[in-house]
């Protein structure tokens, strides 16, 4: 069943044409990934698609199938400055949705009896007690937590989180979605991977994360230089098919130029006195002249920064520490970098881990023990705000951008090069360094960024979240310069492809001020972090000292004993149900006293808690 239809749409700025005459289809249950380098035009087709933009030419049709229901993330999403977080994620025209909203607001104040009640009774007529389950396990999991939190007040991140939320609760059929991993970490990303794998959804998104595209999508379309190439499989078929593409492309390009050499040879020696039949060759001559003309480029950067030499002291923690009031950063923590390290950080949001980073550079301070850097060593830190210009510099053109910092760059055995060469090798024209900063992609901007970065020749690169916004091509090649790079790299990233290619070693942020020092992948430290899991939940069980029965596994995927629990786990919430509908039931009782209905709260918070937990169970044995 077909939901989406694009023809012969086309969508240019000034004279830069970023696509032309695209034509697509998306069917149901359909994931398809867009694939391009940045600038290319990735997000303005998403808009288009969505209906935020227009597309251009009189032929062009963008069309959904009729009666379903879309859900578009964009990749900075707005909301209203004057809602708070729990206003934000339910600005919605479903009565459901806005019932719950309703009953959450009054859950904040249970002081207010008649709302609660009103509230409550308006749940129970609308049975929307399992939806509300579902919305708060949605806001759990994306760490939405203060309702009552202003939205001016969230961080890019953590706007982003809410409106991923939002348009989840919202359970609409088909989903538009770009970058939707950008600022999740690995729990979020992997839970986020498990709800779009569901059969019944259809994704078009924009991502760079390529163990998603690999484990979801069945479809990845690539748009290079203008036009739309489709290919069917995960991240690792479209490599194999791409590299297949390109070797068919140079070998027709080659017999088209040898066709063209013997045609341009006749055309020479032709009379001028011409046939109907020579006529009908010169005019296929010119249309063999446009095809040879073609150049097949590899637009891809070129980064041949080696980073100063490094001596040997390089950096040390001495037993540092860092608290804001009762939150705990790091406690006590002691390490000294060898060279040529390569460390991945890892850690859910909020624990500190750009506070660590700026601790390293000296930009802050630690409460307790000390820094120590080698004379030798330069930091090139590529942090998550990207480009920051100073008020009144927002007109600055790129090349102005990065000759502020040197106007040449020193290579090996005493070579140079310019700025404007350099920015040649990371995509940026010399058409397109007279452009204005502020009107970069986002793409564009970071790899800016990141040139800015490396114009400085560090030894000692630090990265955090290097994959929000670059594109996939870029951070391939980036991914190569950093194994050959001879200087130190840490990297902060929720990118599990990045860090097992690149990373050997971990800092793994538990919280609290914990910070674990693991020897291994991050791979590595997943199924470790698996296992201890499952340890904890077996241990959790109750023990007899009846011997067990060997564990079959059915064809359900289940031991028998987990289908015995999953049994159990049904009658006990059922019972809970129960109880909480009985709750509920007084709540609407006239006559009630403050004292009861903080009681009632408590009782219904209690059992919400126990549902919850055994809902959260049941369901990880549904998804075995």
């Amino acid at each position: 069943m077909n939901y989406l239809t694009l023809e012969n749409v086309t969508k240019s700025y000034g004279e830069k044409i970023l696509f032309q005459n695209v034509s697509l289809q998306v069917n149901k249950g359909q994931k398809v990934a867009l694939i391009a380098k940045n600038g290319s035009g990735k997000t303005t087709l998403l808009k288009v698609v969505s209906g935020t933009e227009p597309s251009e030419g009189q032929d062009a049709k963008v069309q959904f199938r009729r009666d379903i229901r879309i859900g578009y993330l964009p990749q900075d999403p707005e909301f209203y400055h004057q809602h708070n977080a729990l206003e934000a994620v339910f600005d919605s025209d479903s009565e459901i949705i806005r019932t719950i909203q309703r009953y959450e607001r009054a859950m904040l104040h249970p002081e207010k009896t008649a709302e609660l009640q009103a509230a409550l009774s308006r749940m129970d007529d609308l049975k929307a007690w399992d939806f509300e389950a579902r919305v708060k396990e949605i806001l759990f999991k994306f760490n939405i937590t203060d309702l009552e939190q202003p939205v001016s007040t969230l961080s890019g991140g953590q706007k982003k989180r809410l409106a991923l939320a939002k348009l989840l609760i919202e359970e609409p059929e088909f989903l538009i979605l770009d970058e939707p991993t950008n600022h999740l970490d690995l729990d979020m990303i992997e839970w986020l991977e498990t709800f779009l794998s569901q059969p019944n959804l259809t994704l078009f998104m924009v991502t760079h994360d390529r163990y998603f595209m690999e484990r979801i999508c069945d479809t990845i379309l690539e748009l290079d230089r203008g036009e739309l190439y489709k290919y069917t499989g995960g991240y690792s078929d479209f490599l194999e098919k791409k590299a297949l593409r390109m070797d068919n492309e140079a070998i027709e390009l080659d017999k088209t130029q040898k066709v063209y050499k013997k045609e341009l040879d006749w055309m020479r020696r032709s009379p001028k006195a011409r046939t109907t039949k020579a006529n009908a060759r010169i005019d296929r001559f010119y249309d063999i002249e446009e095809k040879a003309s073609h150049k097949i480029v590899k637009d891809e950067i070129q980064i041949d920064l080696k980073g100063q030499r490094l001596g040997g002291k390089i950096l040390e923690l001495h037993y540092i520490s860092k608290a804001y009031g009762d939150l705990k950063i790091v406690d006590n923590f002691h390490y000294k970098f060898k060279k040529a390290e390569r460390v991945g950080i890892v850690g859910k949001n909020g624990v500190g881990k750009s506070t660590f980073l700026r601790m390293l550079t000296g930009e802050e301070r630690p409460d307790t023990g000390k820094v120590v850097a080698g004379e030798t060593v330069v930091f090139g830190y590529y942090g998550q705000e990207g480009i920051q210009v100073s008020p009144g510099e927002s007109d600055k053109r790129v090349i102005d951008y990065i000759t502020d910092i040197a106007e040449y760059i020193p290579l090996e055995k005493g070579q140079k090069l310019s700025a404007a060469q350099l920015l040649e090798r990371f995509l940026f024209s010399r058409e397109q360094q007279q452009v204005y900063v502020s009107q970069l992609s986002g793409g564009e901007k970071r790899r800016l960024y990141l040139l800015s970065i490396l114009m400085k020749n560090p030894n000692f690169l630090i990265l955090d979240e290097p994959t929000n916004d670059l594109d996939v091509i870029t951070l391939n090649i980036l991914e190569e310069w950093l194994l050959e790079f001879p200087g130190c790299v840490i990297i902060v990233s929720h990118d599990r492809f990045l860090l097992d290619k690149l990373c050997d070693h971990l800092f793994i942020f538990e919280g609290k001020g914990e910070i674990r020092d693991f020897n291994g992948r991050h791979m590595d430290y997943r199924e470790m972090q698996k296992e201890i899991e499952e340890e904890k939940r077996q241990s959790a069980k109750p023990q007899n000292d009846k011997p067990q029965a060997p564990q079959i596994r059915t064809e359900s995927g289940l031991t028998n004993k987990e289908k015995n629990e999953m049994k159990k786990l049904e009658r006990e919430i059922a019972d809970l149900e129960e109880r909480k509908a009985k709750i509920h039931e007084k709540f609407t009782q006239t006559g009630l006293s403050l004292a009861d209905i903080d009681k009632l709260s408590a009782d219904l918070k209690k059992v919400e808690g126990d549902l919850e937990e055994k809902e959260m169970r049941w369901m990880e044995l549904a998804e075995k």
